[in-house]
């Protein structure tokens, strides 16, 4: 992580004053684009009385200032932390946002509007919750962007990845000092804190961003956040000055209308928070050696797919063997990547659709049901446990179907057996060519009367 400090030394270059040396001027130049006012070299010299202090020095000429605001762009950029976001702009932002609800479409042309106007003159501070994949990190992001093409610093982090790199400070072989990070995240021009509320909560984690939060309220700095769900599970004294009038704006990207479900493919953040490979028990609820096995060998290829989803990965086993939890993992660690998996229930999926599917629905069916289809990251809960109605079995073929020959990675957790069962579905799903197939034989975690069994 570099120093405010140095990237403002190495940003003096792109300062357009007289008073600028030459340095890193581009020399290759073709015939065809020879500029007229410096012959092709790139520098010139300005006709003045031999007495004058820039009588003979040289000066850029207009035609490098391209390049150079160029160089000095790539600089803020590297300096940003925005990484992959780097592609995030305003053009390839829809400005109704990515749910088909006329009031979210709203709250987000607005948060749009608004996201233009601060980058034109950054101030106050900007703060977007909603649910995984409405869009918040990627307006943020273009943000971010667009600040950086008009030369201002901005720093991107994720507030999970950014307590992380403040606890590796204290180690004796960290090769950056607390207060360098500290400083940093405090000063920053133009700050983008990601996912606020998604780290895991200690004393010590709340009093570190209670001060970095508290001192760029005091010092009124521009600040964005993005906060997954709503704002219920944000520190009090954190959450006040989010609210304060005076100096911050909150745009919700989630509507409260679940009568028409809008948040399908949401992960309540209690589960993000309660279900990573962290907290992911792979010993089991005092499971015998053949048992701890299989628990094991789940959680190595869990670990394995999260950090490259290809094809299918499918676990089953009885209910409470942790296969929901490892499968939130793996959400949770795509969504670090910057990922935004599809998660839900199958029942719940099917029922969704035939909501949908009602011509009264204000849903476009057509719409969700691709989108179902074509996520680039699907977890199908509790495979098997939908009504068997003729209608359901035939929606959730022809996702099924789609995502197989398209070999689109789908995480399921099921509890059927699949070696018993052949029909279209499980058929599918056992296909070693796209899909991997792990059993859990697992005591229930759940059950906590175990806890007194000895191995």
């Amino acid at each position: 992580m570099e120093e405010l400090s140095e990237i403002l030394k190495k940003l003096d270059t792109g300062n357009t004053s007289k008073e600028n040396k030459i340095s890193n001027i581009n020399n290759n130049i073709t015939p065809e684009n020879i500029c007229e006012n410096c012959s092709g070299k790139g520098w010139v010299t300005i006709d003045l009385p031999i007495d004058h202090p820039n009588f003979g020095k040289p000066f850029i000429c207009d035609c490098q200032q391209a390049q150079i605001n160029l160089e000095r762009t790539k600089r803020l950029l590297k300096y940003s932390n925005l990484g992959y976001l780097h592609k995030a702009n305003f053009n390839n932002t829809n400005p109704k946002g990515i749910n088909n609800s006329k009031e979210n479409s709203i709250d987000f042309d607005k948060a749009f509007k608004d996201s233009l106007k601060f980058t034109e003159s950054p101030n106050g501070w900007l703060v977007f919750t909603g649910p995984s994949g409405s869009g918040k990190t990627h307006l943020a992001a273009a943000i971010g962007n667009k600040c950086i093409e008009d030369g201002k610093i901005v720093f991107f982090t994720r507030v999970p990845d950014l307590l992380d790199h403040l606890r590796s400070t204290f180690n004796p072989n960290s090769n950056l000092g607390y207060s360098e990070i500290f400083e940093q995240i405090n000063s920053a021009e133009i700050l983008i804190l990601d996912e606020l509320g998604s780290h895991n909560t200690s004393p010590w984690a709340e009093e570190k961003l209670r001060q970095v939060i508290g001192h760029r309220f005091n010092a009124e700095l521009p600040t964005i956040f993005t906060i997954n769900g709503g704002l219920n599970n944000i520190d009090e004294q954190i959450l006040s000055r989010l609210q304060s009038n005076n100096i911050s704006e909150i745009y919700s990207f989630k509507t409260d209308n679940q009568e028409n479900q809008f948040d399908l493919g949401y992960i309540e953040p209690k589960l993000l928070k309660n279900m990573t490979f962290e907290k992911f028990n792979s010993k089991g609820n005092f499971a015998t050696k053949q048992q701890r096995y299989t628990i094991e060998s789940a959680f190595k290829a869990c670990k394995i797919y999260a950090e490259n989803p290809e094809g299918w990965l499918t676990l089953y086993g009885e209910t409470g063997v942790g296969k929901t939890h490892l499968a939130i993992s793996i959400a949770n660690r795509r969504i670090e990547l910057g990922d935004s998996p599809f998660f839900t229930f199958v029942p719940e999926l099917l029922d969704y659709l035939r909501q949908a599917f009602d011509p009264k629905s204000e849903i476009n069916y057509e719409d969700r049901f691709d989108s179902v289809k074509k996520t680039p990251l699907l977890i199908l809960d509790d495979l098997g446990k939908e009504r068997s109605s003729q209608w359901a079995v035939e929606k959730l073929y022809q996702i099924i179907v789609y995502r197989h020959n398209a070999q689109l990675p789908t995480i399921i957790t099921s509890m059927l057996e699949f070696e018993d069962i052949l029909d279209p579905i499980t058929s599918r799903v056992q296909d070693p060519a796209v899909s991997q197939i792990i059993k859990i034989r697992a005591p229930d975690y759940r059950n906590k009367s175990r806890s007194g069994i000895k191995k």
